[in-house]
């Protein structure tokens, strides 16, 4: 198997005040993207999750599905993850891919109104924690850690420091771009590390690597979603209907063994710096929504709700909502059934199943 290349997915500097304040001044800027249109255009960049995009675009899928609504959709590949989060905030996109905390902590907390169009797998394994001679999160008291700092890695490290009634003052986070993650732990300073595939099943390899919690550890938290702007997408529906409807029937053809599903696996681990099999051990760690009406009962669900909950509390404690934010409920979050978080009069997030249930029914 070839050895595959970092995904750009969650690599996340610290943010400052300042760069708050910036995402909250593009927040400002008239929303050019809201009015009925006919072209559009999607942002992603690559992760195991949101590389489909560019199968969608090059197989012809994208364009079958606009011509049916009579737009058109240009899906751009942005190699700076936060950065085409940042495009998107500014309106230079009118959809973008993006985990459900930055989706939060980026484009919501600095006033862009967002819809979750398509929620399409969570993290069951593909991030997670490693210990260097030891199989047990207990032992990271007093302790380094190595990981990128306000990521997901952050996110899940916290997760597992309170699965043994830990806490970040435990410990000593050592921020550590993810392109240096495998080197720094072969290194005799670096003993615990916390990243996401492919460098996680990298480091695993290494003698003394143990791992000692992962996401599957905590289903539903990291979540992979495509946004759009929710005023283009109240003015525009064929938008949301052409992207629900091209991405599904893709994920209906990947969810099997058919000569159409390999095609489009083979494609993906070429463009992924791998092969069928790396790509397919990459999905292996997700759990995929190959069904419309899995992704809607599983977003509509109790876990996902508190799932979320837990995510908007870790973005308040790190300041992840802006120098506003005087508590998690600052930036409000609509999910299915009327069901909401935060601040109903600053709703910034939303959890939409519309269309997703119109792709379940065959209405599209």
């Amino acid at each position: 198997m070839k050895k595959s290349v970092p995904f750009a997915r969650r690599f996340k500097q610290v943010v400052s005040g300042a760069m708050i304040a910036l995402a909250a001044s593009v927040a400002v800027i008239p929303a050019a993207q809201a009015e009925e249109k006919d072209s559009f255009k999607l942002a992603w960049s690559i992760y195991a999750g949101w590389i489909l995009w560019k199968y969608i675009d090059e197989s012809g899928l994208m364009k079958k599905w606009a011509d049916k609504y009579g737009i058109s959709v240009e899906i751009v590949q942005i190699n700076d993850y936060i950065e085409s989060i940042n495009q998107y905030s500014a309106g230079q996109f009118d959809g973008v891919v993006a985990t459900s905390m930055d989706a939060l902590s980026i484009p919501a907390a600095g006033g862009v109104d967002t819809t979750a169009l398509i929620v399409g797998d969570y993290s069951n394994g593909n991030d997670g924690m490693v210990m260097k001679d030891s199989a047990s999160v207990a032992d990271l008291k007093g302790q380094q850690v190595n990981l990128v700092e306000l990521s997901v890695s952050h996110y899940l490290l916290a997760r597992a420091l309170d699965s043994v009634g830990l806490s970040e003052s435990d410990v000593t986070v050592v921020n550590t771009s993810d392109a240096d993650m495998v080197a720094a732990f072969n290194t005799d300073d670096v003993r615990n590390v916390v990243t996401w595939n492919p460098l996680l099943d990298e480091i695993l390899s290494q003698p003394g690597a143990n791992r000692v919690f992962d996401s599957s550890q905590i289903p539903g938290h990291i979540k992979d979603l495509t946004i759009v702007n929710t005023e283009t997408l109240r003015d525009n529906p064929a938008l949301g209907k052409a992207l629900v409807g091209a991405w599904f029937e893709l994920m209906a053809e990947m969810g099997t063994d058919s000569e159409e599903g390999q095609k489009a696996r083979a494609f993906l681990g070429g463009a992924s710096a791998t092969d069928q099999a790396g790509y397919e051990a990459q999905l292996a760690g997700m759990k995929m929504f190959w069904q419309p009406a899995d992704a809607v009962a599983f977003i509509g669900s109790d876990e996902a709700y508190e799932a979320m909950d837990s995510v908007r509390q870790f973005s308040f404690e790190k300041g992840l909502l802006g120098e506003g934010a005087d508590s998690p409920d600052f930036v409000g979050i609509a999910m299915p059934d009327g069901k909401t978080l935060g601040d109903t009069a600053n709703i910034k997030l939303r959890f939409d199943t519309e269309y997703m249930q119109m792709a379940a029914d065959g209405a599209l």
